[in-house]
Formats: structure tokens, C-alpha cells, sequence
């Protein structure tokens, strides 16, 4: 079992940067592909990046490309998504997820979730 703690989102006016984080604790945190989703009103849920056990695969949504960043610190039991030059269209509740499978952009692959944590971002 993992468990995942989402922060770093707030409110950012439209061309500003935010980090997020992704506190895991729980068993062999390195063994775990990571991936982030977010949902926004009024829209299903969707893949936004995911990366590998060692983090040197990782995989983005389109729409987030050259945009956002996702790395992660398995000594420090963490993944970040770091995310530049944000839009209006990026507003939403951002979650971290587990699988103990290979990284993949399909989130019904994923085990384990957390709660999430708001991004809004302003005109």
C-alpha cells in the first residue's frame, strides 16, 4: 500500500509558474510508477503526465507539453509536477496516483489516488 498527500496549488494569474508535490509514504515508494490527472468542472477526469520507477521514462498530455514538468525524488519519497506558463484551461483539482505496474497514461491502470489539490488560474 502507498499512501499520497497532494500540495503546491493555489491561485496564479495566466502565464505564472506552480509546483506541485506528491508526499508518498508507505513501502518501497521506488517501486511505484507515478502519474498526475486533474478534473476541472464540468469534465471527466484526464491524464496530465506519468513517469517511469526510475524517472527516466515520462509521458504528458498534449495539452501540457513543454508546459509542465513531472520528476520525482525516491529518496525523499516524492513526485513534483512543475508547471510553467500556466493557462485558464489548466484550472482544476490536480491528483497524484500509484500503480505498481509500468507507467501509463490510462488512469484505470492506477492503484491508489490521493485527495487532490486545487489549481486556479486567472485571466
Amino acid at each position: 500500500q502507498v499512501q499520497l498527500v497532494e500540495s503546491g496549488g493555489g491561485l496564479v494569474q495566466a502565464g505564472g509558474s506552480l509546483r506541485l508535490s506528491c508526499a508518498a509514504s508507505g513501502r518501497a515508494f521506488s517501486n511505484y510508477a507515478m502519474a498526475w490527472a486533474r478534473q476541472a468542472p464540468g469534465k471527466e477526469r484526464e491524464f496530465v503526465a506519468a513517469i517511469s520507477w526510475t524517472g527516466d521514462t515520462t509521458y504528458y498530455t498534449d495539452s501540457v507539453k513543454g508546459r509542465f514538468t513531472i520528476s520525482r525524488d525516491n529518496a525523499q519519497n516524492t513526485v513534483y509536477l512543475q508547471m510553467n506558463n500556466l493557462q485558464p484551461e489548466d484550472t482544476a483539482l490536480y491528483y497524484c496516483a500509484a500503480t505498481w505496474g509500468i507507467a501509463t497514461k490510462n488512469l484505470a491502470r492506477y492503484d491508489f489516488w490521493g485527495r487532490g489539490t486545487q489549481v486556479t488560474v486567472s485571466s
